[in-house]
């Protein structure tokens, strides 16, 4: 065998041809008893979009119009098609699939792609790995078929005309050289005109020149050819990108317990370390994935603000990751299968932690930050970063601290003047809230009195203006000028309130005659 051949990968599709109804099924647990059907409206008529083997048994087929299936079955069970919820269903499966492989990708409307390169011995070899996964899913509900080959579109083909069929690298063309053309998922004009042409199978199109088919059907027809005929191939798209790491412990008896769950994170954890510390790596994200024995996939995710590398930081966040769950998890009939992976790593860098107290202080604060980002959710604790803005509510920017708790112990904010009275308020609405003025002096005056949330404020004192222009590289010309003023009440409320535009310059009403601006309130000081 080449070394071409030896590091070709190894591509198992699967077929779910009744998902639609086989979804509903599940949903009654299999207690339809009549025909079924899915329908679904195409060019303004309802036809056939999936259906059961009794249906199918009665000569009902996909796309055939609903009025007629019911000339020929008048008890026909009738569902709407949900493509949002097959889409779900198909997701969930895949989610399963990763038990086999982390490289799983989806195939629409009903198929998935799993990348068993390297893997398959595993699972006692390629023939016992396809048996495994399509008597899994036989017994959730689901029709199924599967074929294993060297190329993603050879094994699309081989699903859907010999499933079960697992060709060796080369053997592509000789396994699919009997199958019609309309096996390889071509554009119907295309099959259409290979019928015409004389060219019923693939391996009748194969023995034709590929200049000819090309010149005729165009590139992308011949490349899907050649590629199910063993000869190159496009790579599939996983739905998730391969993690840095993974680690995993299957069980022959499901586990079900939290002692047993927590114990068996603890380990993963320190395999997973032990791993990363061969190549100087510690975790910044991590995913702990519970697959149950009816299918279902739990998974968890925690991030760190530096990267971890001991065990029991791990263990801990996702302890308390596990308790803080809104939603318990739910072990089922127990699980079968855990793994514990590193999406992102970074390599360490070493610092001076036995004098410097800083850097202990450091890493205190960071890892009392991930508790409590584990416990709550990792946007929940930010930190304020300086923004080189004048305009008010974009001054600060409020940023996940797990990500900028660096950023923000080195910014430089404005330094206060000592026995001077804040220049802003500590408090800022998120949007500002409109007042009423009866009068104020013009064209930049204070206002004498405000009316805000129903309550009048005779105006005592003041303080400014502060005039503040928008950022016109910034803007759309629609942002107006604004003059802030520290304004205290009777009372001895002080608010801040700005003048939105100028008078007789940049508010105008419907006739294009100067009009009186609005004022509302920005925020309360102390």
């Amino acid at each position: 065998m080449s070394a071409s051949s030896l590091n070709r990968r190894r591509i198992l599709s699967l077929w779910l041809p009744r998902l639609p109804i086989d979804r509903i099924q599940r949903f009654f647990n299999g207690a339809l008893g009549e025909p079924s059907i899915v329908v679904i409206k195409d060019n303004n008529a309802l036809v056939i979009h999936a259906l059961d083997e009794a249906a199918e048994r009665l000569g009902l087929y996909i796309g055939q119009p609903l009025a007629n299936a019911r000339a020929m079955c008048p008890d026909l069970k009738v569902f709407d098609a949900d493509v949002v919820a097959d889409a779900k269903t198909l997701s969930d499966i895949a989610d399963w699939c990763d038990r086999f492989t982390p490289l799983v990708a989806l195939d629409p409307p009903h198929g998935l792609f799993l990348d068993i390169s390297g893997c398959a011995h595993l699972f006692g070899g390629e023939a016992a790995l396809l048996q495994t996964l399509v008597r899994a899913l036989a017994r959730q509900g689901f029709a199924i078929g599967a074929a294993i080959a060297s190329t993603s579109v050879c094994a699309r083909t081989l699903t859907r005309q010999a499933t079960g069929s697992i060709v060796a690298d080369g053997g592509e063309a000789a396994a699919i050289d009997r199958f019609p053309v309309s096996a390889l998922g071509a554009d119907e004009t295309i099959t259409t005109g290979l019928r015409r042409a004389g060219l019923k199978t693939i391996g009748e199109v194969a023995s034709r020149n590929p200049s000819e088919i090309t010149a005729r059907f165009g590139a992308r027809f011949s490349t899907l050819l050649a590629h199910a005929l063993g000869q190159g191939d496009a790579p599939i798209s996983p739905r998730k990108p391969l993690p840095d790491y993974i680690v995993e412990k299957r069980f022959a008896e499901p586990i079900a317990t939290d002692t047993m769950i927590a114990m068996t994170l603890s380990r993963l954890a320190e395999t997973l370390i032990a791993s990363m510390e061969k190549q100087g790596k510690g975790a910044r994200r991590l995913e702990a994935a519970f697959f149950r024995t009816d299918g279902v996939v739990r998974a968890i995710m925690v991030e760190t603000g530096r990267p971890v590398t001991r065990s029991v930081v791990i263990d801990r966040l996702f302890r308390e990751r596990l308790d803080a769950l809104a939603d318990p998890l739910d072990p089922g009939f127990g699980f079968d299968m855990v793994r514990l992976s590193a999406s992102r790593t970074e390599i360490m860098v070493q610092e001076q932690r036995d004098l410097d107290a800083h850097v202990h202080d450091n890493d205190e604060l960071a890892a009392l930050i991930d508790r409590i980002a584990a416990r709550i959710g990792g946007k929940r604790v930010v930190v304020h970063l300086p923004q080189d803005t004048h305009i008010p509510e974009h001054a600060v920017l409020a940023a996940p601290a797990q990500h900028h708790l660096a950023a923000a112990m080195q910014a430089e904010w404005p330094v206060r003047a000592e026995s001077e009275p804040p220049l802003r308020p500590l408090r800022l609405f998120d949007k500002p809230e409109p007042v009423t003025v009866p009068f104020a002096t013009v064209p930049d005056g204070p206002p004498h009195q405000f009316t805000w949330r129903r309550a009048k404020h005779a105006v005592v004192r003041v303080e400014g203006p502060e005039r503040i222009a928008m950022e016109w590289w910034r803007q759309d010309g629609k942002q107006l000028t604004r003059d802030y003023f520290r304004i205290e009440d009777a009372e001895g409320l002080r608010f801040w309130i700005f003048r939105d535009g100028l008078y007789e310059g940049e508010v105008f009403d419907g006739d294009g005659k100067p009009a009186p601006p609005h004022w509302y309130v920005h925020g309360l000081f102390a």
